[in-house]
């Protein structure tokens, strides 16, 4: 066990969520004062002593980004400038993950330079939630513990049961995830073969298994412009499916998934509150929030305590 004591901050872009681990925990959130100069620069001073503290700064860089992004790097450097024995970086959602290849000529990996960013402003380890694929942990040079919200979701829908589910995957990479998804909770599995039109909109071409009469659970890592997820709810729909449910970890709704949504035939939207919901995702009758801040707590815990994180997972 570390001797250290702990330390829970909080950026400014989910200051709810930090507020909930700190309750789950029982500790008070550690003091710091974010302050715009006006010219948009931020100024950042730790109120609370940090020297030889074991230190965790929550702060996920949604929208806007980079703004979010430049927060999360000054705390970093407060921390370590200010004798923190140890930092954690407690991202949720990890903003740039998607830009993880070089897939066209004179394009960045920018997925990269944000783990070099987060590593050289002074973090030691990272605690991210569902990132966008699994191989981004080797894009840090620091130890990186990557959680699944999946207890998090399986918890609502055991409590919740749904007859005569199948579970669809929205596209080939989420197979893995459906398929864990069908044989805890008892359903058949099926699979959308779609074809990306650009970066807003897919067209989904064919369901690959049986869906008609069935209640539909599809569940993956972001909801960005709902393209992917309105496309198959609807074509489930034609397909003869009953009452379809959408769950994604990190609710983005970005561009027009406001209103792709709105018509969409999906019963019900959960999403977990790694971001807060954006304005216009509160006009959404049907979204439902789950939240993550036991599952990060617990970690966070374990982080400090020299636990293991893999075991928090073994029975899911």
């Amino acid at each position: 066990m570390i001797n250290h004591p702990m330390l829970i901050f909080g950026g400014t872009s989910n200051p709810n969520l930090v507020k909930a681990i700190c309750a789950y925990l029982g500790v008070e959130q550690g003091l710091a004062n974010v302050e715009p100069f006006p010219d948009t620069e931020k100024l950042i001073k730790l109120e609370s002593d940090v020297r030889g503290k074991d230190c965790f700064v929550v702060q996920p860089t949604c929208a806007p980004v980079d703004e979010n992004l430049m927060e999360l790097l000054i705390f970093l450097d407060c921390f370590r400038r200010a004798s923190a024995a140890r930092v954690t970086a407690v991202v949720p959602y990890f903003g740039y993950a998607r830009q993880d290849r070089k897939d066209a000529g004179r394009v960045p990996i920018t997925a990269k330079l944000v783990a070099n960013l987060i590593t050289s402003a002074g973090a030691d380890r990272v605690l991210a939630i569902d990132l966008h694929a699994a191989q981004l942990q080797g894009f840090f040079d620091i130890p990186v513990d990557h959680l699944t919200a999946e207890p998090v979701f399986l918890k609502y829908f055991r409590e919740n049961v749904i007859s005569d589910l199948a579970v669809l995957a929205p596209d080939a990479g989420n197979m893995k995830t459906a398929a864990h998804y069908a044989s805890v909770l008892g359903g058949e599995l099926a699979i959308i073969h779609k074809r990306r039109i650009n970066g807003s909109e897919v067209e989904c071409e064919e369901i690959i298994g049986s869906v008609e009469g069935r209640n539909i659970v599809m569940v993956d890592d972001i909801i960005s412009t709902a393209g992917t997820v309105c496309s198959a709810a609807s074509l489930a729909k034609a397909k003869g499916a009953g009452n379809i449910i959408v769950g994604a970890t990190h609710g983005v709704f970005a561009g027009a998934a406001v209103e792709r949504l709105k018509v969409a035939p999906i019963d019900e939207i959960l999403v977990a509150d790694t971001i807060p919901l954006n304005h216009k995702a509160n006009g959404l009758s049907n979204v439902k929030v789950l939240t993550v801040a036991p599952l990060l707590g617990e970690a966070i815990k374990r982080i400090h305590t020299n636990e293991s994180i893999s075991s928090m997972f073994e029975n899911v």
